[in-house]
C-alpha cells in the first residue's frame, strides 16, 4: 500500500470521477485507474462501483476511504509541524469566501493564525461573481464559492475544485410547528414568509423555485445574521440555506432551531468550492491554508 493509493482513492470518492481525480492530482487516468486495481487486489474488496457515469464507493469502500482521509490528515498534520519546527513560515494570504460558511473555517483560520503568527491573513466576505473576478485578475489568492450553472459556463483562467457537499434545507424555531416535520414541500414553504442571507446561490435557487412553485413572500435579505435569527426565533419567517451553513451555528447547536429537508425533487446537489488562478502559482501560506481547510472539512 503506497500514500498514492490513498490520495487517488479519496480524490475520485470526493469528484465522483476518475478522470476528474487525475486532472486535479496531475496525472494520468491509466494510472489513477491502475493505482486503485492494485489496491483492490491489496485489499480484497471493490472499494468503488465504475460506470460510465462515474465511480460511486461502496459500503466497503466508504469505511476504507474515510480511514484513508483520516491517514492523509494526519501526514498533512506531520508535514506542517516539521515545516514550522524548519522554518517561520511568512507572507500574506489574501482569502474571499461566500458569507453562509465562513463558521466552517474559522477554526482553520485561527489554529493557522497561532500556528503561523507571520503569516498576514485577510478574509473578506463577497459575492460569488466578485471573488471569482477577484481571483481571475489576482487581487486576491482564492476564493470559496458555491460553484452553479450561470457561473460554471465562465471559466476561462479558473481552477474550480470541489471540498464539501450540500443541499439546500429549510431552517426553523423549534417552537415552530413544522419543527416536527421530517420534511417540507414547496407547498407548505409557500405559505410562510422566508428570509435569505444576501448569497447568489440562494438568490438563484429561489429564482428557479418560484419559476417552478410560484411566489413566494421574501421578507428580507441580508448577512446580518442577528436579524436573520430574530425573524425566525418567534416564528415571523423560515429561513433557507446550504445545510453545512448552520452546523455550527449557536442556535442550532443549542437546539433553538431545526434544521428540516425540503422535499424539492428538481434539487440538485452542489458544493462549496475552492476558486483558483491557474496562471498563478500557489504560494506556501496557500498551500498550508488549502491543506488545513481540506482536513478540517473531511472531519466527520
Amino acid at each position: 500500500m503506497h500514500l498514492e493509493q490513498l490520495e487517488f482513492i479519496v480524490e475520485v470518492a470526493k469528484t465522483g470521477s476518475l478522470t476528474a481525480a487525475a486532472q486535479n492530482l496531475h496525472v494520468t487516468l491509466s494510472a489513477v485507474s491502475q493505482s486503485i486495481s492494485n489496491l483492490e487486489a491489496e485489499l480484497n474488496i471493490t472499494l468503488f462501483t465504475r460506470s460510465r457515469s462515474g465511480a460511486v464507493p461502496t459500503a466497503e469502500g466508504k469505511a476504507i476511504i474515510h480511514k484513508a482521509a483520516e491517514v492523509l490528515g494526519k501526514l498533512q498534520e506531520l508535514r506542517d509541524e516539521a515545516c514550522g519546527y524548519a522554518n517561520t513560515q511568512s507572507g500574506e494570504l489574501r482569502i474571499a469566501t461566500i458569507p453562509g460558511p465562513l463558521s466552517l473555517y474559522l477554526d482553520t483560520i485561527l489554529s493557522l493564525k497561532k500556528q503561523y503568527p507571520k503569516i498576514q491573513m485577510e478574509i473578506v466576505e463577497k459575492g460569488t461573481q466578485e471573488i471569482i473576478e477577484e481571483v481571475r485578475h489576482n487581487k486576491i489568492d482564492m476564493g470559496l464559492i458555491i460553484a452553479f450553472e450561470p457561473y460554471l459556463e465562465n471559466r476561462a483562467g479558473l481552477t474550480l475544485e470541489p471540498l464539501l457537499e450540500g443541499k439546500v434545507v429549510v431552517c426553523i424555531s423549534r417552537k415552530s410547528p413544522l419543527a416536527l416535520n421530517r420534511s417540507i414541500s414547496p407547498e407548505q414553504l409557500r405559505k410562510h414568509s422566508i428570509v435569505l442571507y444576501n448569497d447568489d446561490y440562494l438568490k438563484w435557487y429561489m429564482d428557479q423555485f418560484q419559476n417552478r412553485y410560484g411566489d413566494v413572500t421574501i421578507l428580507f435579505s441580508t448577512n446580518n445574521k442577528d436579524a436573520i435569527r430574530r425573524a425566525t426565533e418567534d416564528g415571523t419567517a423560515v429561513t433557507i440555506g446550504l445545510d453545512y451553513s448552520f452546523r455550527n451555528q449557536p442556535e442550532y447547536l443549542k437546539g433553538e432551531f431545526v434544521v428540516v429537508e425540503l422535499d424539492n425533487p428538481f434539487q440538485r446537489t452542489i458544493h462549496l468550492s475552492l476558486v483558483l488562478s491557474k496562471e498563478k502559482k500557489l504560494s506556501n501560506p496557500a498551500k498550508i491554508f488549502i491543506n488545513h481547510l481540506k482536513h478540517t472539512l473531511l472531519q466527520p
